[in-house]
């Protein structure tokens, strides 16, 4: 259930949403982080669900010591209204008995909040690529029916590529295709969802490993940036994004120096 954080529910009629999965190397959640951040986005609300494991923390995008006392939680809608764009970050996994109530949860909210599109950025494990999928750029697209009528000539003329469908019998039938999404947590099925809602859904996604992501990240966002132009780019160089505090904490704290 969403909750507003003040007294009037805020209206996303019109507005493009974008959110991540909980997926390899949290590539998604990193790219909200840094999208948030940079366009200084106020929070609206919240999402109390039991799909989700429990958090409580600090305001990641603290500016003062004030605003780091705030207290955030696992699933929190960000908006920014001279742009029309909402924001979804996840902190924490889908519980996994909990994950078709929670994809029954996004695809409710969405429809009944009137967002013109959604984003969904997520990432794929790299060591499944096929052979196909091996050359060139490691992002990749999908866009729902819906969407598909809108944008179809925009993604061409950006050059991007679609994931590629591979073959539900490698080696022996390649007759019967299939969309492979590992690593992607609930990116299939909720695409898939929104297909069948008649949603207008975009994934955008990188094959990458666990590691250190944020390359990946400022791949991701950047290349969102291309379609939706949430920065403007300048003449020579790229968009420059604002990394918010709680980055510091990414690897951990340190070691303590009491230890030595």
């Amino acid at each position: 259930m969403f909750i507003a954080s003040g007294d009037v529910v805020p209206s996303f009629k019109g507005f493009t949403l974008i959110m991540p999965a909980v997926s390899v190397g949290n590539v998604g959640q990193l790219a909200v982080d840094l999208i948030i951040s940079t366009l200084n986005m106020a929070r609206v609300g919240h999402f109390h669900t039991d799909c989700l494991i429990p958090m409580a923390g600090n305001n990641p995008y603290a500016s003062s010591s004030e605003e780091a006392v705030q207290l955030s939680t696992c699933a929190e809608v960000y908006s920014h209204s001279d742009s029309k764009l909402a924001v979804l970050q996840i902190r924490t996994p889908i519980i996994q008995t909990k994950v078709r109530s929670f994809r029954k949860l996004m695809v409710s909210w969405i429809k009944s909040s009137g967002f013109l599109r959604s984003v969904l950025l997520s990432s794929s494990q790299a060591y499944h690529r096929d052979d196909q999928q091996l050359h060139g750029s490691p992002l990749r697209y999908l866009l729902t029916p819906s969407l598909q009528k809108e944008e179809a000539l925009r993604v061409e003329e950006l050059g991007w590529r679609e994931m590629e469908r591979i073959s539900a019998f490698p080696g022996i039938s390649d007759s019967e295709q299939r969309l492979y999404i590992p690593g992607g947590g609930v990116t299939k099925a909720l695409y898939t969802d929104c297909c069948t809602e008649g949603i207008s859904m975009a994934v955008l996604l990188i094959f990458c490993s666990e590691g250190d992501n944020i390359p990946d990240a400022f791949a991701l966002v950047n290349h969102l940036n291309d379609w939706l132009h949430l920065l403007d780019k300048p003449a020579q160089g790229s968009v420059q994004w604002r990394v918010p505090p709680s980055w510091r904490l990414l690897f951990g704290s340190g070691i303590p120096p009491l230890l030595f």
